[in-house]
């Protein structure tokens, strides 16, 4: 039987100053820190033995995993990175105050964006410098590839494909595997996993640093799911 854990990074310096982060590689402020020690923890209390983890290219999710292996003395486990487990790529509105954007776009337009399914932030223009195509991590990737604007399908598509290619696999060999990811990521997956329809995507919460476990049969059905205690 296959178990899945999917984390959701502790809380950042951006989470905490209420920017929208979205690709912008920040770090955890200590709440998230103590966050990710206590899902460790819990991992430890419930004698999770992990066999792979997975994570994102961005340091909050990957420094999350690094805190919960250490508190859970899982340090040796192998850990896959990949940008498809980024979060939602918010364009032009990265680095900006959430409170900000709302009074300068209206209330109706901003939780459409935000909260809705298929409507993206405004784009990233080419020669901006929060473009990914400047940012050293993705030098592997076509820079057509590379988003500079994301509705949440949009991060639905690329972080399912990934589920799908990567991580189903080790569920379906009967590992425990670990995701720690980001808010959007994770609830593209928890959608997916779910069978949630897009309408009601938008009210699924990912709180930080809180495990939430699927469990799976040898044909990958879902036999249960529920936040680790």
């Amino acid at each position: 039987m296959g178990k899945l854990i999917l984390v959701r990074h502790g809380k950042s310096l951006w989470n905490v100053e209420n920017i929208f982060t979205g690709w912008t590689d920040v770090d955890l402020a200590p709440e998230g820190t103590a966050e990710a020690k206590k899902a460790g923890e819990l991992l430890r209390k419930n004698k999770i033995v992990v066999d792979i983890c997975f994570s994102s290219y961005l340091k909050r999710a990957i420094r999350t995993n690094w805190i919960m292996l250490d508190t859970s003395d899982m340090m040796h486990i192998d850990c896959l990175y990949s940008w498809r487990l980024n979060e939602r790529h918010y364009g032009a509105w990265q680095g900006r105050n959430k409170d900000e954007v709302k009074k300068e776009v209206g209330e109706e337009m901003f939780w459409k964006i935000r909260r809705g399914y298929d409507t993206p932030p405004p784009v990233l223009t080419t020669d901006d410098r929060r473009h990914p195509k400047f940012d050293t991590k993705y030098n592997q990737l076509d820079p057509a590839i590379l988003p500079v604007s994301e509705s949440l399908k949009d991060t639905r598509k690329r972080a399912v494909e990934y589920f799908f290619e990567c991580i189903a696999p080790q569920l379906v060999k009967g590992r425990i595997v670990v995701v720690t990811a980001h808010g959007n990521s994770i609830r593209a997956l928890k959608a997916q996993i779910e069978d949630i329809p897009p309408t009601k995507i938008s009210k699924i919460e990912v709180p930080t640093g809180a495990p939430y476990v699927y469990e799976f049969d040898d044909n990958l059905n879902l036999t249960q799911h529920y936040h680790l205690e």
